[in-house]
């Protein structure tokens, strides 16, 4: 049976995520997050982010997050 759910993935972000997080800012009109950062990718795309070092997220504007955000702040209250 074939599913259309989307895969969702947290993780802690690379250096190979830098330039994704910069575009990611820049979408969300704010400042990419820098230290410890936690990414959601949906699909095998990073939609959103959470700094663990000040609590903050960015998202897509673009795309529906809510629900990822808050999926990405229960996981940095779980880690802290």
């Amino acid at each position: 049976m074939e599913t259309t759910a989307p895969h969702i993935s947290l993780r802690l972000a690379t250096d190979d995520d830098a330039r994704t997080l910069l575009r990611l800012a820049a979408l969300d009109s704010a400042a990419a997050p820098h230290g410890s950062v936690l990414v959601a990718d949906v699909d095998g795309e990073i939609v959103a982010a959470h700094s663990l070092v000040k609590s903050r997220s960015i998202a897509d504007p673009f795309r529906s997050t809510a629900e990822v955000r808050e999926l990405l702040e229960l996981r940095a209250r779980q880690a802290a």
